[in-house]
This record gives structure tokens, C-alpha cells and sequence, in this order.
């Protein structure tokens, strides 16, 4: 690690005082941690170190999307990452709530408070040079407090980045770890160990999740950096990793609905994409969500947006052929209405960046900005209305039907109950004959209203029909 990013003004200092007291841990055969070291456990004798010769490690999991909360002080800390002003920004990542920057974390106050009560039950760990490698919440917790000595366990002398980044990863996820990694940090995990090599499946095992929500997570992952980098209205405003942490499962449930389209339509696939990611960050609730389907901006929103707020014409061509340099093939542009809808979704996250807290845009980019975003949620909430009555009468309208469907299911196993009851002997005659007069009852009540709904019937109610007329 100090190869990488150096080693803090007082790290010759703090070698000392580790190299003295792990020889004496050493000598008393004392507490020890053991870590996943290169492929194998290794147990670290755990020695008890003064807080202050401690360093928060920049590079930590913990705080990695919320470094981007304030960029001046994020660039302060990447300049002087042991410096007082970049150790202080960490401290107050370490304690803010995820979701929410600005706030103290419910679970930081948890933690911060069991160590009040019952003090440091699991040791940390730091490099040699006295870099917290895990623990670095526990430190400023009990810095808090007032404590002056943390536990910790020490790693080799030849620990590089990559060691440090596998290490914490593999304590944090620990079962018995109180504090879990916000959404958006684990996003940023997963990448960060498929660059140093790693297999999925390893990963997945890790971080205690199947190898199909890894693949979701990545896609979501992907998704986000591609909407930051479509919100860059300029001036340096654009989105931070930190503005999607509350929207966890309305993207994972993007993801499963854009694979279910576009398994069949590419282009199906897309308009969805862009009018959930519209309405996600337009504030919308997960129910209000799925009602977009992929004709919602083309059937419902389109219709309902002001002037203002449509789209260009450009974007109303019709699709064309998209030529592949160097190849002799042409692929398929997207259809117009998948332009109109991204065309819509990247004004939304430009409005976004531009009206994110602490943004550095012009006063007036942000009163029109917020003018957009105001109009616009109007206008998807008007779309939504609609799209949440057809749904309501399609559900409807697939009911009666569905029913039928599991009432058909059931009779199935029904029939494997009597079958089996047969063989060994053991069937209550009463009670299915009974059973079956209810079914007969309820047949004919059922073939009474098809009479009455169904103008052309076909073989089915056909059949209901003659057998209600057939018992009158």
C-alpha cells in the first residue's frame, strides 16, 4: 500500500511502536485475528495502538461513492490524503448516513454507542504504517469518545493495494459485521475485484449473494455510470454515485424487466429502460414505477408533456441503418420513439445534476431546471393516472381467467389425491362427493354469468353453456 499511495508523515514513527509491541504480543502468545491472507488464513497478533498515530485509509469501501459529495474537499483528500483536511473529510463520511449525506447514520450511533457500553469487542486492522485497513469506523467511533487506544491486529510488511482492498473486503463481509456496506459501495466492490482478476463466482460466494444478482448488480452498476455521464449539463454539474443509493430496488427491478423485453424487442427493451430511469429520478415510488411499460412515454407521457418539455424533432425520424466502420454489415438504429423517450430521460438528468445540493451551476440554470423537473413530474403523474387504469382494466380483464387457470391446476392435483386415495384403499367417499356437488354448484353459477358476458362463445363456454343446460 505505501508503494501505491504513500506512506504518512508519521509512518517511520508508528513501524517503531508496531515492530516493539508485536514483539511483546509475540513473546505473551496474546489475542490474534485471523484473515484471509493470499489464498490462506494467516492469525496477526493483535497489539492496542494510540488512536491518534492513526490513519483513515482513503481507499476504504465504506465511503467510496460518498467521497463525491463535496469534490473540493474529495480532490483535497486525493492530493493529501494524510493531511488533516482530507482525514477530517473521512471522519465525517465514516459517521454520515449513506442515503442521506449530511445526517449522522442511525447505525454509526449504534455502533458508537455498544462501544460506549460494552467496549471494543472485535479488534481492526491497520498496514505497518499505521493505515486502517478495517475498523476505520470503530476509530471514529471511540475517537468520539474520547478513548485513546483502539485494538488492532497489523498485516505483513509487503502488503500491496491489492492485498489491503481483498483483506478489508473479506473482514467486512464477515456475517457477524454490524455495519453493512451501502448499496452503491458494494456496486463499486464487485467492480474493483473483477479488475484485480477475480472469478463471479468467487465474488458472489463473498459477498453472500447468487451469481445472478452479481450479473444484476453490474448491469445496475453500468446503468448508473452511463446516466452520470448523460447528466453532465456542464459547469461541472453532473450526478454523483451517491444520488442513486436510495433507488436500490427499483433498479434491480428495471434490470429484470429489461432482460424479460429484451430477450424478444431490443427496442421494447430500451423505451422502457429510459421512461423508468425518467420517472426513477423524477422521484417516483417503485409501484409508480412498474407501470411503465415499454409503450408508456409512446401511449400515456408523450401526449402529456408541455411544449417545453418534448421532445425535438430531430429525434421523431424514423429509425435507420447505423453503418459499423470497417465491417461490410449495418445494424438497426433505435426507433424513433426510443430516441424521443432518451432524448426526454436526458434532459431529466440533466435538470437533476443541475438542482443536486451543492451544485456549482448558474442561479438561473438551476430556477429553470427546477421549473422542468416540476413541470414534467406533473406530467408524468397525469401519464401515470392513465397507464394505472388500463393496468387496473387489463387486470380485469385476465381475472376471471387466471382464476380458472389455478381452479384447473387444482383439480390436476386433485385428481392425483383421488388416484392415489384409490390405491391404497383410503378414500372418504362422503367428503369427495360432497366436494364434488360444491364443484358442480359452482360450475353452474359460473356458466350462468358467461351467458350473460360472452356475445360469441366459443368451445369452452360452449360447453359450460350445455352443461348448465343440460342440469336445468
Amino acid at each position: 500500500m505505501a508503494q501505491t499511495v504513500g506512506s504518512p508523515p508519521q509512518g517511520e514513527k508508528v513501524r517503531a511502536i508496531v515492530h516493539e509491541r508485536l514483539q511483546a504480543a509475540r513473546a505473551e502468545d496474546g489475542e490474534k485475528l485471523t484473515i484471509e491472507w493470499r489464498g490462506v488464513p494467516s492469525h496477526r497478533h493483535v497489539i492496542a495502538m494510540p488512536i491518534e498515530l492513526l490513519y483513515y485509509n482513503p481507499d476504504t469501501h465504506r465511503i467510496r461513492a460518498q467521497r463525491s459529495l463535496d469534490p473540493d474537499r474529495d480532490a483535497r483528500l486525493s492530493a493529501d490524503p494524510w493531511g488533516d483536511d482530507g482525514q477530517d473529510y473521512l471522519d465525517f463520511l465514516l459517521k454520515t448516513q449513506p442515503s442521506s449525506p449530511g445526517k449522522t447514520d442511525p447505525e454509526f450511533e449504534a455502533l458508537r454507542d455498544s462501544l460506549d457500553d460494552f467496549g471494543q469487542q472485535q479488534p481492526g486492522l491497520i498496514t505497518p504504517d499505521g493505515i486502517l485497513v478495517n475498523g476505520n469506523t470503530r476509530c471514529a467511533a471511540l475517537r468520539e469518545l474520547g478513548k485513546r487506544h483502539i485494538r488492532v491486529a497489523v498485516l505483513p510488511d509487503d502488503a500491496t493495494r491489492a492485498d489491503v482492498s481483498s483483506v478489508e473486503l473479506a473482514l467486512q463481509l464477515r456475517r457477524e459485521n454490524k455495519r453493512d456496506y451501502s448499496y452503491i459501495n458494494q456496486l463499486i466492490a464487485i467492480e474493483e475485484q473483477l479488475t484485480h482478476g477475480r472469478r463471479p463466482e468467487e465474488i458472489a460466494r463473498e459477498f453472500h449473494i447468487r451469481t445472478k444478482t452479481l450479473e444484476q448488480d453490474r448491469w445496475v452498476y453500468a446503468l448508473i455510470q452511463e446516466a452520470i455521464a448523460r447528466s453532465d449539463a456542464g459547469e461541472g454539474a453532473t450526478l454523483r454515485l451517491v444520488d442513486f443509493e436510495d433507488h436500490q430496488e427499483k433498479l434491480r427491478e428495471l434490470y429484470r424487466a429489461y432482460t424479460t423485453e429484451g430477450a424478444t424487442n431490443r427496442d421494447a427493451a430500451e423505451a422502457l429502460k429510459e421512461s423508468r430511469l425518467a420517472l426513477i429520478l423524477l422521484g417516483f415510488s417503485k409501484t409508480d414505477v412498474r407501470l411503465a411499460k415499454p409503450d408508456f412515454f409512446e401511449k400515456y407521457l408523450e401526449q402529456k408533456l408541455p411544449r417545453s418539455a418534448a421532445p425535438l424533432g430531430e429525434s421523431a425520424v424514423g429509425p435507420v441503418d447505423v453503418s459499423i466502420p470497417g465491417l461490410s454489415v449495418a445494424v438497426a438504429d433505435d426507433a424513433a420513439a426510443v430516441k424521443q423517450a432518451r432524448e426526454v430521460t436526458n434532459r431529466v438528468l440533466r435538470a437533476r445534476s443541475t438542482t443536486r445540493p451543492g451544485t456549482t451551476a448558474d442561479p438561473k440554470k438551476q430556477d429553470e431546471s427546477t421549473d422542468f423537473i416540476q413541470t414534467l413530474r406533473e406530467s408524468a403523474d397525469n401519464a401515470l393516472m392513465l397507464a394505472g387504469r388500463d393496468e387496473r382494466l387489463r387486470q380485469r380483464k385476465v381475472a376471471a381467467a387466471d382464476r380458472l387457470s389455478d381452479a384447473t391446476d387444482a383439480i390436476g392435483l386433485a385428481t392425483s389425491d383421488v388416484a392415489q386415495a384409490l390405491a391404497t384403499k383410503s378414500i372418504d367417499e362422503d367428503s369427495l362427493d360432497e366436494a364434488l356437488v360444491s364443484l358442480r354448484n359452482s360450475l353452474l353459477a359460473l356458466a350462468r354469468q358467461i351467458q350473460r358476458a360472452v356475445q360469441d362463445p366459443g368451445e369452452g363456454v360452449a360447453w359450460l353453456t350445455q352443461l348448465e343446460q343440460g342440469t336445468a
